[in-house]
């Protein structure tokens, strides 16, 4: 499936500072990220990555990059505001975070 470049431009993939990271009670596949975008507070952001990370705490401190202008959306009855960036295949690949250079500021706006 193709989107037109102007259908691109619409992305806003920003580094965000990851400050908390819990597992969601109920759920194998979520955890509950707290991110810095250097807005007036941190946003909250639930990813289905929690068998990746089996120690959440790892994921503390790390500044990856996130699309930022998704619709809020629920899961789990939590109210998620952006969605992660990364890849993986499966079971089958290693999963990758994406992570800007080293002292890329929280919001960064990618280009």
């Amino acid at each position: 499936m193709s989107i037109t470049y102007e259908d691109f431009k619409k992305v806003e993939i920003r580094a965000g500072k990851i400050l908390s990271a819990e597992k969601i009670e109920g759920s194998e596949k979520l955890l509950k990220l707290s991110v810095d975008f250097n807005e007036e507070s941190p946003r909250q952001i639930v990813s289905g990555i929690r068998k990746y990370f089996p120690d959440e705490s790892v994921l503390v401190g790390k500044t990856t990059l996130f699309v930022s202008n998704l619709e809020p959306r629920s899961l789990m009855g939590l109210e998620s505001n952006g969605m992660l960036f990364a890849m993986g295949n499966g079971d089958t690949a290693p999963f990758s975070l994406f992570h800007p250079q080293e002292g890329t500021p929280p919001g960064t706006l990618a280009s």
